[in-house]
Parts: structure tokens; C-alpha cells; sequence
């Protein structure tokens, strides 16, 4: 599952960080499809899974180099510092393409997870029934999650924290966004708003919460690849297919809440067709634009999977 890496190949382990932290703090994007499609999503599930009693008798009894080793630590501290330093740098453009150019980047992700669906499904060996059953299953669920309407928390301590243990899983899954869980508990705005103003505390809460759900996630998803590969890659597969109706670039927003800092965060929105984009929402579609960027998405993803199978990505 690890595997041996020169410098080159740890800058570009950092580059998918930095990928993976940009998709994450956009709401119907997840951090785990870009893991997935940059061939990096199994060893990174088995290297978080790793920090268990055995590393901890190793730590113990044979040092710190030892357990380093055993939980992979090189390969998640690269691959961490490169989210880390996307959520405080380049979060700060996705954040405003996402306002200012929704479209095109939502045309982008939809694109790119187009490909990925592809992908997954053509790694899957045989296609027989409980497979197609858990594929159709992960498209209904993902689909269904696209659909619920947020329901604000109050910004506390405790929500801080539970809001990570629970965005977290998700922020893994490929499909499934954990900026839009927060999105849907209302914790949206004030986690993006800590991190841009390294609001230390805050962020300690939220990052506890994320440890523990991730750390007891990762045995979920590394028994279900060790158990039951194929059935885990069709549900997956289907979260991605089901992931779709979040990210179709032309939105009309039915209804919206005021946040705390006054900016306007949408609680329902339809898909529409670039057609009647304009003269619903008075906003130019792009339908040019975004149906290239589609292509790019989508070409980037073809091109990692052909590097990937060649072994040299």
C-alpha cells in the first residue's frame, strides 16, 4: 500500500494536497474525488488507519522512527501540508470564483467528477448484481444528500466540534463534500470565516472533532477495501454519479438565508438549463466557457487515470 517516493514525486504528492484543500472548501466538491482521481485514495485510507495500538507500541518501545514509518507519516504530512496551505491561500480564490464565476467553476468540478465516475466504474471488474445494487444504492444516497435543505446550528464550541467529526467523513468520501455538510448544519460560513482570520481556538475545536471522526472513519473504509473491494468501488462510484445534481453549473436559488456577517447563503436551489439561466437569475450562463472547462475538467482526469495506470503518477 505505501509506496517509495524521490523529492519530484513529493512535490507533486504536496501539489494534490493543495488540489484536495481547494476542493474542499467549495460546497459540493469533495477533497476524497480528488484523492481518488490522482491514484492516492487507497494508501491514504491505509495510512490514517495505521494510527493505532500497534503504532503506539512501536512509538513506545522501538521510537518514534519506527512508528513514523508504520503510519506512512511522511506521505500524510506532505499530502496535509499541502491542503493546509491551499485552505489559506487558494481558498481564498475558490471562494471568489465560486461567487463571482460560479458557473465556470461549477462547470469545472462537473467535469471533472464526470471523469472520475467514469474511471472508477472502468476499474470495476465484473458487473453483477449486488454490484449494480450498490452502485444504484450510493447514487440514491448521494442524490438524496444533494437535496436536503440546511438547517442552521448555533456557532458554539460543541458544534465547532461535532460539525469537524462529522464534515470530515465526508470530506473523504469521494462525492460527498464536507464543505457542504457544514453548508447543511449552517457551520459553512463560520469555519471559513476562522480559517481566514486564524481564529486559533475555533479551529483547535473543529480540527479535534476532525481527528477523531477521521482516525474512526479511515478502519470503516480501509475493512470495507480490504473486505469487500469491488462492492465498496460500485457504491463509491454511484456517490460520484448521484454527486452530479450539486455541482450542474446553472442554479436558480428558490430561497436563501441571511449569514451572520451578512452575506446571502442559499437554502434551496433547482438546476436549470443554461437556456433559462439567464432570464431566471439575470446572470450571463457562459455556456461557451463552461462546457470548455467541462472538457479540461474532464480531460485532466482521463490524463492522471492513463498516467496512473502506467505507473507514473
Amino acid at each position: 500500500m505505501k509506496q517509495s517516493r524521490n523529492g519530484l514525486q513529493y512535490l507533486l504528492l504536496a501539489a494534490r494536497g493543495m488540489l484536495m484543500g481547494a476542493a474542499d472548501a467549495v460546497p459540493g466538491v469533495s477533497g476524497g474525488t480528488i484523492a481518488f482521481i490522482t491514484g492516492i485514495y487507497e494508501e491514504l485510507i491505509h495510512s490514517l488507519r495505521q494510527f493505532d495500538l500497534d503504532a503506539l507500541r512501536l512509538l513506545l518501545r522501538r521510537g518514534p522512527v519506527a512508528a513514523w514509518r508504520h503510519v506512512n507519516g511522511t506521505f500524510l504530512l506532505v499530502l496535509l501540508s499541502g491542503i493546509l496551505l491551499s485552505l489559506l491561500s487558494l481558498s481564498r480564490l475558490v471562494l471568489f470564483l465560486l461567487d463571482a464565476y460560479p458557473e465556470l467553476l461549477w462547470a469545472f468540478f462537473f467535469g471533472l467528477i464526470v471523469a472520475s465516475t467514469w474511471s472508477l466504474c472502468r476499474s470495476i471488474p465484473t458487473w453483477r448484481s449486488h454490484v449494480l445494487v450498490s452502485f444504484a444504492t450510493g447514487a440514491v444516497l448521494a442524490f438524496a444528500v444533494t437535496r436536503l435543505a440546511p438547517s442552521p446550528l448555533e456557532a458554539s464550541p460543541p458544534a465547532f466540534f461535532f460539525s469537524g467529526m462529522i464534515a470530515i467523513c465526508a470530506m473523504i468520501l469521494p462525492g460527498i463534500s464536507g464543505s457542504f455538510i457544514l453548508l447543511l448544519l449552517g457551520m459553512y460560513a463560520p469555519v471559513m470565516l476562522a480559517i481566514q482570520h486564524l481564529e486559533l481556538g475555533v479551529l483547535g475545536l473543529f480540527a479535534a472533532g476532525a481527528v477523531i471522526g477521521l482516525l474512526g472513519f479511515a478502519r470503516v473504509l480501509d475493512w470495507a477495501f480490504s473486505h469487500h473491494r469491488t462492492t465498496t468501488l460500485a457504491l463509491l462510484g454511484g456517490v460520484l454519479l448521484g454527486s452530479l445534481n450539486k455541482v450542474w453549473p446553472w442554479k436558480y436559488t428558490t430561497a436563501y438565508t441571511i449569514g451572520k456577517h451578512g452575506g446571502e447563503i442559499p437554502l434551496a436551489q433547482e438546476n436549470v438549463l443554461p437556456g433559462s439561466y439567464q432570464g431566471l437569475t439575470g446572470q450571463e450562463p457562459y455556456v461557451l466557457a463552461a462546457f470548455g472547462l467541462m472538457l479540461l475538467g474532464a480531460f485532466l482526469v482521463l490524463a492522471l487515470d492513463h498516467f496512473g495506470r502506467t505507473g507514473r503518477a
